[in-house]
């Protein structure tokens, strides 16, 4: 039996969600999705996860969540991320950071499906351990049933990503990249039955700068003024990867990039 997966890149503040509300209600749908997974890395006001908007996800149709460098920056999520089994917190941060390492939800046709966080360590601002040593412990310790695994890589450097790609190649159906928001041409499925994309782009504003007013980003480069950077408003559209995978064995059969434009109306 085949998967579909929709994979969905960094959702950035109020114009992220109402976006990623819209494109649920459709593609899930339109393609028979089985399991959504999201990077909610930006979803409040552009940096972090709040509860409240933890549950907005939820009912929205999101099945797991990922996180990255902003993970700890809504102080009230730390009980979301000790509590439920829907959300983990990067695996390569210290041991005893509160959150899960991994999570695993059951899809419709109730088949399960594992996500992990990682970050990534060239030119990031969180410290953390070695994600290849984090992941390989991840996998270890995840139940032999759980054949169908997905792990987002959460890093500034392509290289970093693409390296986690090949490490991983053959021992998970699923490795994407987020962070950077901006989306890559090179999905494709690795040899070991992989499927790979470096960045799967932002879920937001693309009239702006990475999410941001680009007049304020703008004057802030130009002049040297430091300036608050505010979520904008326009182009607003989801970016992300339709994945399908073998059940039973976990490989990825193909993956192509997704776009969603909202609409005035939403």
């Amino acid at each position: 039996m085949q998967l579909t997966l929709l994979c969905v890149g960094d959702v950035v503040g109020g114009p992220g969600r109402q976006v990623l509300r819209q494109a649920l209600e459709v593609l899930v749908d339109r393609h028979r999705v089985d399991c959504v997974i999201v990077n909610a890395e930006n979803v409040a006001g552009g940096s972090g996860l709040t509860a409240a908007l933890y549950e907005k996800l939820v009912r929205y149709g999101v099945d797991l969540i990922t996180l990255g460098d902003h993970v700890y920056r809504r102080r009230d999520i730390i009980p979301v991320l000790e509590t439920s089994d829907r959300i983990v917190r990067p695996a390569n941060l210290p041991m005893a950071a509160p959150g899960r390492t991994a999570a695993v939800a059951t899809t419709r046709s109730g088949h399960k499906v594992a996500v992990i966080s990682l970050l990534g360590r060239m030119f990031m601002p969180t410290q953390a351990n070695c994600p290849f040593a984090a992941v390989d412990r991840v996998l270890d310790g995840l139940p032999s049933d759980v054949k169908v695994i997905v792990v987002d890589m959460h890093a500034e450097v392509t290289s970093e990503k693409i390296a986690m790609g090949w490490h991983l190649d053959g021992r998970v159906s699923v490795v994407f990249g987020t962070h950077t928001h901006v989306p890559t041409g090179d999905a494709r499925v690795l040899p070991g039955g992989t499927a790979y994309m470096t960045d799967l782009g932002m879920t937001g504003p693309y009239d702006s700068v990475l999410g941001r007013c680009k007049h304020r980003v703008l004057s802030a480069l130009t002049t040297g003024v430091p300036t608050n950077f505010d979520v904008a408003t326009d182009d607003v559209r989801l970016r992300g990867a339709l994945i399908s995978v073998e059940a039973g064995t976990g490989r990825a059969t193909s993956i192509e990039a997704i776009e969603f434009m909202a609409t005035a109306d939403g």
